[in-house]
């Protein structure tokens, strides 16, 4: 069985190119941004991937993601945002994959959100795997917070962070670049393997002071905790954001 190799970096800064011929069918805003990462096995995160997509590794290690964040400013194209659709609260898990042409992206194993109808659009257009949640949170002068407690779960996640500066762009080739800068993601359809992409300014970055923290959505998606703190926090303000329709994987 012939080995697939993992993107390259040139491979890798192509994804941040705005696609051309095609316009956007949504536009979002994501704020305030906090990014948990532990090294997970490989081959444990493999074995939940469907067959065409990759686990990928920087220098050999692979990643299991935390990601709670504000949405805001929701909406299709050609039309406004609307108050109480519009705004919410998301939280999601998720590796790093890449498919047999080297193109590089997200896998979300759960993505946990306060929004019904997002939940119902996600699910329905984009074959996500959603789920309702009760989320809030707070921002003052930099300090954030946000708990989240899926449906059916007693225990709820709490993060508390404050962000820093001065902020950066991650460098390419880095670490960071490599958890942050992912401008594809992929979903499981009934026709197969399809592609998404998103086109966003590159992250302003640092890293935060972080307060509490939880692996619960970890368990909730039926990993084993982590019984450390992160490996890995980032935190960003956020960017704007325009969303491309599925693709079928070429």
């Amino acid at each position: 069985m012939s080995v697939v190799q993992p993107p390259t970096l040139d491979q890798r800064l192509a994804t941040r190119v705005r696609p051309i011929g095609r316009g956007p069918v949504m536009f979002q805003r994501w704020s305030d941004l906090l990014f948990l990462h532990w090294e997970w096995d490989a081959a444990d995160l493999q074995s939940r991937l469907p067959a065409g997509l990759h686990v990928d590794t920087f220098n050999g290690k692979a990643w299991l993601g935390v990601v709670p964040f504000f949405m805001e400013r929701i909406r299709p194209r050609f039309m406004p945002a609307l108050p109480w659709i519009s705004w919410f609260m998301e939280l999601n898990v998720r590796t790093y994959v890449h498919d047999d042409e080297g193109r590089p992206g997200v896998w979300f194993f759960s993505l946990d959100c306060d929004q019904p109808l997002a939940v119902w659009t996600a699910r329905t257009f984009f074959h996500l795997p959603y789920q309702h949640a009760t989320m809030g949170g707070k921002r003052d002068q930099g300090a954030v917070q946000y708990h989240c407690r899926r449906r059916g779960q007693a225990e709820a996640a709490v993060y508390q962070y404050a962000q820093a500066s001065p902020t950066r762009e991650a460098t390419p080739g880095s670490l960071e670049f490599f958890l942050v800068e992912r401008y594809f993601l992929f979903a499981n359809t009934p026709n197969g393997i399809r592609t998404g992409q998103v086109h966003h300014a590159p992250y302003q970055i640092a890293t935060p002071q972080l307060g509490a923290w939880s692996a619960a959505p970890l368990q909730w998606d039926d990993w084993a905790a982590p019984t450390r703190p992160p490996d890995h926090v980032l935190g960003s303000v956020g960017v704007d954001v325009e969303v491309f329709a599925l693709e079928a994987s070429r």
